[in-house]
């Protein structure tokens, strides 16, 4: 199913880090299962063995939803997912740092401690930025980027401000998953139209306490999170991205075509491809036209020495 590997990031926080296997049963728990300590401490496999991918996951997101992108992957390639700090099973210490700086460390700190360079790096919203920053950074790592569905243009203080009144908005705590799924899928004011795919999405990232069903994230640590790139564009890093990149977008994501296709346009050697029928999660709402979307650039780029 998923092997845990920890993974120390800047400033010393631990990190999980998981490989996926065979797919899960029907009616199995999607969510990954804890692990002992001995498993969590199961060393990588042997570095060159395949070609390396990172998954990164987007704001609020954790490692276990890039599960079936991971295992198709993992077929021909050694691809692990990465839960990033203060998310999924990642430490989340109130004093550690939620910088654009520290994010891009615990990458680059993965891909080092997991023999996973030079590696193809696919991220989703925040973890798309991440993957071209440190791209940019340190192009001896990266072998290839895709950008799932992140805009490189400043979202400016409205947009946070609108992120803080919607964490207030929810119901929590929730008394059932179904009350999560129906209310990020469904009630949430930001849902335009019934999407079951979004509420699964949600009841992902939920653990429960005595009380009801809360999020595995502190929404504060969130907000922090965002904060370090909301006001600030990023072209110039863009311009800096040196090996092949995919810029893919949902038709009703977030990232519009213009913005995609100008990101296309700066990067050096950048292309395009969009998902019809999918929003802003590209590849958890639509997983095999995101596969189609992304194989033939993915296979291109792991196939040159």
């Amino acid at each position: 199913m998923a092997r845990r590997i920890d993974v120390t990031g800047a400033g010393g926080v631990r990190l999980a880090a998981w490989e996926f296997g065979d797919p899960l049963k029907s009616g199995a728990d999607p969510v990954i299962p804890a692990q002992s300590t001995a498993e969590r401490q199961t060393p990588p496999a042997e570095p060159g063995r395949t070609s390396g991918v990172l998954l990164l996951h987007g704001l609020m997101g954790r490692a276990s939803h890039w599960a079936s992108t991971a295992r198709w992957l993992s077929e021909r390639h050694r691809a692990v997912a990465l839960d990033q700090r203060g998310h999924g099973q990642s430490e989340k210490p109130p004093e550690a740092a939620f910088t654009r700086e520290a994010y891009v460390e615990d990458a680059e700190a993965a891909l080092e401690q997991l023999g996973l360079a030079p590696a193809l790096l696919v991220g989703h919203a925040m973890g798309a930025l991440t993957a071209w920053q440190l791209a940019a950074k340190r192009p001896d790592l990266v072998r290839g980027v895709i950008i799932c569905d992140m805009r490189a243009s400043a979202l400016g203080a409205a947009s946070q401000r609108e992120w803080a009144d919607w964490f207030k908005s929810w119901p929590l705590p929730f008394a059932t998953l179904a009350d999560v799924r129906k209310w990020f899928g469904e009630d949430d004011p930001w849902v335009e139209r019934p999407n079951p795919a979004r509420g699964e999405f949600y009841a992902e990232v939920m653990q429960e306490s005595p009380h009801g069903w809360r999020p595995v994230f502190e929404p504060e640590q969130m907000l922090k999170s965002r904060e370090t790139w909301v006001y600030d564009a990023h072209w110039e890093e863009l311009t800096q991205v040196q090996c092949p990149a995919l810029v893919v977008r949902g038709l009703d994501g977030e990232l519009g075509r213009a913005e995609a296709q100008e990101m296309v346009r700066v990067l050096p050697r950048g292309e395009y491809a969009e998902v019809a029928d999918a929003g802003h999660l590209v590849h958890y709402d639509q997983p095999e036209a995101w596969r189609t979307a992304i194989e033939p650039f993915l296979d291109a780029v792991l196939s040159t020495p």
